[in-house]
């Protein structure tokens, strides 16, 4: 009798991931400029642009995967990996930087532990540099997801990220007692 083979839980998820980008591809594909638009409605969607949907979007746009990996690479607003829980953007415009955004920065990549465009070990925090948030005025700025925070100095960043990280810590809390 021959071996019935079920799919894992994983394939079942990239199959549906699959169907998600070729969604996506074909309901834009037709826009003229097409290649950014698409790039920005994955990340939207999965939280980053997947590594198969290059082949999809080159394949639909008549592009190489070089050139759909070059747009990827090339603009640090796309991820090639799944951001963190929370993201965390630190101004880096000249504005922010005359009032303290470099030491700012510095401090952020030793509280958390990754630099600039990495993750967490424990998935929990992305770090990102942003160019302007637009708060020049009361820089540095942060943003921590999509909500912005002005005259930001070390004491207030590691206070923010701590009102994080216990709140983490509570749902984490919650969840095992809802689970025992």
């Amino acid at each position: 009798m021959p071996e019935t083979v079920t799919p894992t839980n994983a394939a079942i998820g990239t199959a549906r991931r699959l169907d998600a980008i070729a969604q996506i591809v074909s309901e834009r594909r037709d826009m003229p400029g097409a290649l950014l638009p698409i790039l920005h409605e994955l990340q939207d969607v999965h939280g980053y642009v997947p590594a198969e949907s290059v082949p999809v979007i080159a394949q639909a746009l008549n592009l190489s995967r070089a050139e759909v990996h070059g747009v990827i690479t090339f603009y640090h607003h796309f991820r090639e990996h799944p951001a963190g829980r929370h993201v965390v953007q630190v101004c880096r415009a000249e504005a922010c930087q005359s009032v303290g955004a470099d030491a700012l920065v510095q401090h952020a990549e030793r509280t958390l532990g990754c630099g600039m465009h990495e993750t967490t070990g424990d998935g929990a925090f992305t770090l990102e540099p942003v160019f302007c948030l637009g708060q020049c005025a009361i820089g540095p700025a942060v943003m921590i997801d999509d909500r912005l925070h002005g005259r930001v100095d070390p004491a207030r960043f590691t206070r923010l990220i701590e009102g994080l990280r216990e709140a983490m810590r509570a749902e984490r809390q919650q969840a095992a007692e809802a689970s025992a």
